[in-house]
């Protein structure tokens, strides 16, 4: 693991690095691509843990998906291969210098060193932007550093002296193998993550936890009393195609547990008021009520929250 990569001089070190280019960048593309893979089935994953008023997932979205498949990769490919022409192949260079000008060989250990320093500043400037916090940041800087570094690795064996030469089609092989091998076992870990609980689910409540003031956090409550009458103050109504309204009145409520979490509804019946069901999501410490507007694939809801003493 510690021999040196180019024992020639200078001059013939960055001759072979030119000589394999474009195989040296159709690796390390081939390499990123497989970890845009398996981070896109980790994102989902986390995704699906996030609190959420609606499944990560819809019919319509997953259609959508399918048919942009083509044409997403096609993107992918293009802003991976400018990936490795800007960040991995001169990172793999840098860490070559590196190891020759501090340490008298060219390691491997300074490939992921080399990568570190690149993504701190890419973090850096991430954290200046969005003012993400030291967990975040952390995270990130890992995250950007194993993208770097791997791509940077497995092209690195196709200039290592005392190996077999490997022709640019042999080692995409092995890419294509070991990346098959990374994203099936991926996709086993998120399913059987998900199969185990990892994800969201909005609480199991009753009317008994449910009633209580609710308020939207713009003027508007709505009461639920244990007996099951309701109490509107300025609660935006949907029924209008135009727009939305603000409805004040008495009515009653109803608690609709349904077949699963996801299914939990609160129906609110006020005179003069097209209110429609609430949905329940949160936790069972802070369970919260919402709405659908519009386009359901839109992500547009209003949301409740629990504003004062149960009923």
């Amino acid at each position: 693991m510690c021999s040196e990569i180019w024992p020639e001089s200078e001059g013939r070190r960055h001759a072979r690095v030119e000589e394999r280019y474009d195989d040296l960048l159709a690796i390390s593309t081939a390499v990123l691509l497989v970890e845009a893979v398996v981070g896109v089935i980790a994102y989902y994953v986390w995704q699906e843990t996030l609190e959420t008023p609606v499944r990560a997932y819809s019919a319509m979205g997953l259609v959508l998906a399918v048919v942009a498949a083509p044409f997403l990769l096609m993107v992918a490919v293009v802003a991976l291969v400018a990936l490795s022409g800007v960040l991995v192949l001169p990172s793999m260079v840098g860490a070559a210098w590196c190891g020759r000008r501090f340490s008298g060989r060219e390691v491997w250990w300074w490939v992921p060193a080399t990568a570190g320093a690149v993504a701190a500043v890419a973090v850096l400037a991430g954290v200046l932007r969005w003012e993400v916090g030291p967990w975040t940041a952390l995270a990130g800087w890992g995250a950007v550093t194993a993208g770097l570094a791997v791509p940077a690795l497995v092209a690195r064996r196709m200039l290592l002296p005392g190996r077999p030469r490997l022709s640019a089609r042999a080692m995409l092989g092995r890419v294509a193998l070991g990346g098959t091998l990374a994203v099936v076992t991926a996709w086993a870990a998120a399913g059987a993550a998900l199969y185990a609980g990892v994800g969201y689910e909005p609480p199991r409540v009753s009317a008994e936890l449910l009633a209580g003031v609710w308020s939207d956090g713009a003027g508007g409550s709505l009461t639920l009393a244990a007996g099951g009458s309701a109490t509107a103050e300025r609660v935006e109504t949907f029924g209008d195609e135009n727009g939305t309204d603000r409805c004040s009145g008495t009515g009653t409520w109803t608690y609709v547990p349904g077949d699963d979490p996801w299914a939990q509804e609160v129906v609110v019946a006020v005179e003069g008021c097209e209110l429609v069901p609430w949905s329940v999501y949160g936790t069972v410490e802070r369970p919260k009520l919402f709405v659908l507007v519009g386009d359901p694939d839109a992500g547009d809801f209003r949301v409740l929250r629990r504003g004062g003493p149960r009923g």
